[in-house]
């Protein structure tokens, strides 16, 4: 283990801490299940995204004969709230590697109505079957030791209203990438951190889906404020991440009509890519 991943001394453990116990879902009937939203995962007002995507994760690992997230493309429809929360699961295949289901998590607006939050499609396999074999030109994202970088708690909050979810994670930014906090964005639409939760538990496959939507927006550092909201957000995990923490690097090269693209890496403590995304969201301009 790298002495990055032995500098945070593990405190919860897999399957007991906050993040498992407020991503936990209660199986109502085959293929439904409750939750309550936790408002410990908001930003401003609603749930965060990859907070979502590690529920409907989890219904689906119950759901389907494999246990670990593939790929998982979530279409974000409304924002979530915290609160009372139902998931309703299909499963569209099953095969000997892959099995693939559908999810989609629902609440009730004022009139009791139930209104559709977020919709998703995902392939479930055995990470710890895949063959071994390595052939990447990518490289580990080069960010200074945790001692060098700076965390939420180091400056003003990003946005106005709630940031409760910064309270559960440990987020060290590349001071490269932190102009926007002092008044002098760079422009260019980068974002690196280290990861981890704020109680010390490893990553695993779910923690990777929240990983990858846990770090302040790139736009940012394009010099735009404000909610960044998740128009859809697909993402691959490539295998199962070492313990300690995880390196983050978000880009954005293109921002048009309204929409930017945020393409993310994960890479554990043994430098291997574990999981990668791509997430459109729609930026307010002027």
């Amino acid at each position: 283990m790298s002495e990055a991943a032995s500098a945070h001394a593990v405190r919860a453990r897999i399957g007991d801490s906050e993040f498992d116990r407020d991503t936990a879902v209660t199986r109502r009937a085959p293929g439904v299940y409750d939750i309550d939203l936790s408002a410990g995962w908001t930003i401003i007002s609603a749930v965060n995204g990859g907070y979502l995507l590690a529920v409907l994760g989890r219904a689906l690992a119950d759901a389907l004969p494999h246990a670990d997230p593939f790929t998982i493309s979530a279409h974000y429809l409304t924002a979530s709230q915290p609160g009372p929360a139902v998931v309703r699961t299909d499963v569209v295949r099953t095969g000997r590697t892959l099995s693939t289901g559908q999810a989609s998590l629902f609440q009730y607006d004022d009139q009791g109505r139930e209104v559709e939050r977020i919709r998703v499609l995902a392939s479930y396999g055995d990470l710890d079957s895949l063959p071994d074999d390595v052939r990447t030109t990518a490289r580990p994202p080069a960010i200074p030791p945790m001692d060098q970088c700076f965390g939420p708690e180091d400056g003003p909050a990003p946005v106005s209203g709630s940031s409760a979810i910064t309270d559960r994670l440990m987020l060290k930014l590349d001071p490269a990438t932190l102009g926007w906090a002092l008044g002098s964005p760079s422009g260019k639409g980068e974002m690196r951190s280290w990861f981890g939760l704020a109680d010390g538990r490893d990553p695993d496959p779910l923690s990777l889906l929240l990983a990858v939507d846990a770090l302040p927006p790139t736009a940012f550092e394009l010099g735009l404020s404000g909610w960044v909201p998740t128009v859809e957000l697909t993402v691959h995990v490539r295998c199962r991440p070492a313990p300690g923490p995880l390196r983050v690097s978000i880009t954005t090269r293109n921002l048009a009509g309204g929409f930017l693209e945020e393409d993310a890496e994960v890479w554990d403590s043994e430098d291997r890519l574990v999981a990668q995304s791509r997430q459109l969201a729609r930026v307010r301009l002027g």
